[in-house]
């Protein structure tokens, strides 16, 4: 996924084809989020306005190139985890037997493709941490980007929920399900309010108020 160009990447995910699916949309989506928060970031530095914050916005600005590698990376891993889960779907059930190995297929299969976008949704939460940061501390000229940025990184968290929670649902692994679904219900909670909060604050910015 990683080697195509956006109009390739584009026109898989528009196609039948397994993947590129909703998962690696949301990793591209919450990556190019981040992105926005470091333009803001390399906008702001070596500006005599912002001189007090350089040190801080240099931090920023490492930190969101780590989550945008993570977030880039997580587009293929989604691939790599969903493709099996689409194989066993395609298993035959016209036996027991068959049933059954489809079953311990498809269990094996919803782990990985769970993971991945949980960890997208981790990701997410550092990212609109990173974005409370850039709304303090970023240039005002760039502020609306800011908005922007936390506005896509949401969505990818919001997406990425419900790519979970897909998968989640056929798990017969109770404890498992109960994990994942209890950590992912926290990172909504928190941070899909504390991104509202930010487009709040940039959108008073941008009409001055």
């Amino acid at each position: 996924m990683l080697n195509k160009n956006c109009t390739e990447f584009l026109d898989l995910l528009s196609s039948k084809e397994p993947v590129p699916g909703g998962g690696g949309a949301c990793a591209f989506v919450g990556a190019m989020g981040i992105a926005l928060g470091s333009m803001v970031g390399n906008l702001t530095l070596g500006k005599k306005k912002y001189q007090d914050v350089e040190d801080d916005i240099k931090e920023l600005l490492v930190t969101s190139e780590n989550i945008k590698r993570q977030l880039t990376a997580l587009v293929e891993k989604d691939a790599e985890a969903f493709f099996p889960l689409s194989q066993a779907y395609g298993l035959p059930k016209n036996t027991d037997e068959e049933k059954a190995e489809r079953e311990r297929v498809l269990q094996a299969a919803l782990t990985d493709a769970s993971e991945v976008p949980l960890s997208i949704a981790r990701c997410c939460g550092k990212a609109i941490d990173i974005f409370e940061e850039y709304a303090a501390k970023g240039t005002r000229i760039a502020i609306s980007d800011v908005g922007v940025g936390a506005h896509f990184v949401k969505a990818a968290l919001l997406g990425a929920q419900l790519n979970v929670l897909i998968n989640t649902n056929l798990m017969k692994d109770m404890e498992l399900k109960n994990k994942i679904e209890t950590e992912l219900d926290g990172l909504v909670e928190k941070y899909a309010a504390k991104a509202d909060k930010i487009s709040l604050s940039v959108e008073n910015q941008v009409k001055g108020e």
